[in-house]
């Protein structure tokens, strides 16, 4: 079968499914079955019969709304790749604002203390010590499958990975960290109809779902950076896009923080929060 006519009728395929990228993750998932990059898809010609087998098993799993990095196995984020799969969150490209945030502010100081809260696969962690080597990097997760991922994906990069709940974590960092950086579950639990079915199906409830406002643990955070973080140091966390004012709102009413601001993504959507603690 000609390359070209298989990845026409993969992308009408998941196309006519709802997939949201369906010409880029037929192309994706190709390269993937033949091990190649994007790039070399257009100088193949045919594919075997193993390959053609192999890409219509994936192509259905990515139709039924499989999550594409589960059937590759891996996630880009910022400068690495993370390895991901059932019960662990894929991290998503709008966190990598996040994360060069935090190695925005983590780099101005000659051995920063960074702590990533509910780290999910480790992606904010890996990356800030991978841009960041000098940094003194700490991450903890809660839930059990997740914090497996993040072992794999931590293992040799010097970060103190934990497992356990941010709400006690890092005891010992206390008024020693400079930034505090997080990606919580914000999902209200009244949204769950409306969250798409890549991460309503194969995300951890744990990692999207977050109290009949979806700012339970963004509340936790706030009073947790503010113990950690040593004056003058800053938080940063990311929200729905519709807790532009909300989330915010969090860190405002405590009276604890300074240059509480939202910032939007590429989009132009709401996207994270962040706030200096007062001195």
């Amino acid at each position: 079968m000609r390359a070209s006519a298989a990845r026409r009728a993969a992308a009408q395929q998941l196309r006519d499914a709802g997939v949201s990228s369906p010409e880029r993750d037929a192309d994706l998932l190709l390269a993937h079955v033949l091990d190649v990059g994007l790039g070399r898809l257009p100088l193949v010609d045919d594919l075997d019969v193993a390959q053609q087998e192999q890409y219509a098993a994936l192509l259905a799993r990515r139709a039924a709304r499989e999550p594409l990095q589960h059937l590759t196995g891996t996630a880009a984020f910022r400068h690495v790749d993370l390895e991901v799969g059932p019960g662990v969150f894929v991290p998503r490209p709008e966190t990598e604002l996040l994360a060069g945030w935090a190695i925005e502010q983590a780099s101005a100081l000659s051995t920063p203390v960074v702590v990533d809260l509910c780290t999910g696969s480790g992606a904010i962690a890996k990356a800030v010590a991978d841009e960041l080597p000098e940094a003194d990097v700490h991450a903890v997760e809660l839930d059990e499958q997740a914090y497996a991922w993040a072992e794999r994906n931590l293992a040799r990069t010097g970060v103190d990975l934990r497992q356990g709940d941010m709400a006690t974590a890092f005891d010992d960092l206390t008024g020693t960290v400079d930034v505090v950086v997080c990606n919580p579950p914000y999902i209200p639990l009244e949204a769950w109809e409306s969250v798409a079915a890549e991460a309503r199906d194969h995300d951890p409830h744990l990692a999207l779902f977050s109290g009949q406002d979806g700012l339970d643990a963004m509340r936790v955070l706030e009073r947790r950076a503010a113990l950690l973080l040593r004056p003058g140091g800053v938080v940063g966390a990311e929200h729905a896009d519709v807790q532009g004012a909300s989330a915010p709102a969090v860190f405002a009413a405590t009276g604890r923080w300074l240059d509480v601001a939202d910032h939007r993504d590429l989009a132009g959507r709401a996207r994270y929060v962040t706030a200096r603690l007062a001195r």
